[in-house]
């Protein structure tokens, strides 16, 4: 395993009127998605949420698709047929009765900005969209996608990149608990991205550590091999396993989850709780990323 770090840049400037109403809305986005939304258990609001984000795909000149058993929302931009397509993904359910704010409604949030910043630029044609369910209870929704709907795509499956609790952090220097024991001391401040891939997609970690975008977004990047993450459960704990068993190239990229938010799973998992400028970071990053492999 390779661990590198990007620091952050100081931010001086006031923000301008663009990263105010950028930050507001996705702090609307996870307002309106954190509700109770389990598969099972609440399976209404697992079908509205469902519902609400393959509206709000379409109404960025998406073409969605609802796949699969468990209803995974996968969004195509039309010019996808016979092309290579990154994705974003994200799921939308939560653990019974749970909110979900930032597990996982900031992943949603951040993946809905993503969307539609690039449709703003017209620059979305070979970037794609995948709100996954039943996360929750065993990577269902994403096993299946990779099962049954990867041969159903018009596509190329490039990159997939995972969004996972992407809302939460910390500036008060208390350090966090992290999977990797070995990890410098300096890179225990709860204020950081974190970016896990393997094999192919490592590529992915180098070009975001390298980025300028969201420069006062500071980034710890996990580079590994073969089966390693099989050695450290804590690396396949969200949907970017079932790509990895599939050897397809994914990225997880997440605030550390409960090594970090004490509110894991918990009713306090409430939108309050988030840092707006902390999931914008995250979106500017993240559109970077995509744009610079859909164009290569």
């Amino acid at each position: 395993m390779v661990i590198r770090e990007r620091a952050a840049e100081a931010v001086v400037s006031f923000p301008d009127r663009a990263v105010v109403e950028a930050e507001a809305r996705l702090l609307r986005w996870v307002e309106h998605l954190a509700i109770p939304r389990h598969f099972v258990v609440n399976a209404r609001n697992n079908a509205w949420v469902r519902d609400a984000l393959a509206e709000a795909f379409e109404q960025l000149g998406l073409e969605v698709r609802i796949q699969g058993r468990y209803g995974n929302v996968v969004a195509l931009p039309r010019s996808a047929k016979g092309r290579t397509v990154t994705f974003v993904a994200a799921h939308y359910d939560s653990v019974p009765n749970c909110p979900g704010a930032d597990d996982n409604a900031s992943g949603l949030a951040v993946m809905l900005e993503c969307a539609r910043t690039l449709a703003l630029r017209g620059a979305g044609e070979g970037v794609g969209f995948l709100a996954f369910n039943a996360e929750e209870d065993g990577f269902l929704g994403s096993y299946d996608f990779v099962t049954h709907g990867v041969p159903a795509l018009p596509c190329g499956l490039g990159t997939t990149h995972v969004l996972e609790m992407v809302g939460f952090r910390e500036r008060s220097g208390v350090a966090q608990q992290l999977p990797l024991p070995w990890v410098p001391k300096g890179l225990r401040s709860p204020d950081f991205l974190g970016l896990l891939a393997k094999g192919r997609s490592n590529g992915a970690v180098d070009r975001a550590l390298g980025s300028d975008a969201a420069a006062g977004l500071r980034l710890m990047g996990a580079k590994t091999w073969g089966p390693l993450y099989r050695l450290l459960p804590d690396l396949a704990r969200s949907d970017h396993v079932p790509f990895w068993l599939a050897d397809r190239p994914a990225v997880l990229w997440t605030d550390t989850a409960n090594f970090r938010n004490p509110h894991y799973h918990r009713a306090t998992d409430t939108p309050d709780t988030l840092d707006p400028s902390f999931m914008r970071e995250v979106s500017e990053l993240l559109v970077a990323v995509v744009s610079a492999e859909s164009a290569a």
